[in-house]
């Protein structure tokens, strides 16, 4: 299993359209071999921002490194840098491999 995350520092009052645009988002991962699985997390709400997560699990780093250069890596995050408004800085991609796995 490979993990991959993206944590991104919502301002409060872009929530909603935050949420919008990813509920909205043509994401093409069902047609990206090696996708697993995919959830956006809300996290914590501080005084500046509100922590979401994308997190999305893929069979293996290689499944992951062909989406990232697919047609579908392009689609999915067309109009991506337009949002910039809505974030406390930028977001961050964390990546995991899984060491033990319980199914």
């Amino acid at each position: 299993m490979y993990l991959t995350m993206n944590r991104f520092k919502v301002i409060p009052e872009k929530a909603a359209e935050f949420e919008e645009v990813w509920a909205q988002r043509d994401t093409q991962l069902k047609t990206v071999p090696g996708f697993r699985s995919f959830a956006l997390l809300k996290g914590p709400e501080r005084e500046d921002h509100i922590l979401y997560a994308s997190h999305t699990v893929w069979e293996d780093e290689e499944s992951f490194m062909g989406w990232t250069k697919s047609e579908a890596f392009r689609i999915a995050h067309k109009g991506a840098k337009g949002r910039a408004e809505m974030y406390r800085g930028g977001p961050e991609l964390e990546i995991f491999e899984s060491v033990i796995e319980l199914v």
